[in-house]
């Protein structure tokens, strides 16, 4: 699986893609220079339960890590994510 990023510096994705196609992806906004909002997540219905969804966020943290950026998740998939996993909590804002 390969994950895609795009950003335009107000909104942003990070795409899930698996053999040229979307199994997922979450969706985010700018919060100023350091923060973003995750406020989406979809994954595809034939990818369901494969934990696509916390693979595009573990991607994300990684890459809010290596930017000094935090995140504020109002997807409640995120949010649910933050909960389970402690070692995430550290790009909260």
């Amino acid at each position: 699986m390969e994950f895609v990023k795009t950003d335009d510096g107000k909104k942003g994705m990070v795409q899930a893609i698996d053999g040229g196609k979307v199994a997922g992806e979450m969706t985010y906004t700018w919060a100023g220079n350091d923060k973003i909002i995750i406020d989406h997540t979809h994954v595809d219905e034939a990818y369901g339960g494969q934990g696509v969804g916390k693979k595009i966020l573990i991607n994300i943290i990684d890459w809010l890590r290596s930017e000094g950026v935090k995140a504020i998740p109002l997807c409640p998939f995120a949010k649910a994510q933050f909960d389970k996993n402690e070692e995430f909590r550290d790009v909260l804002s």
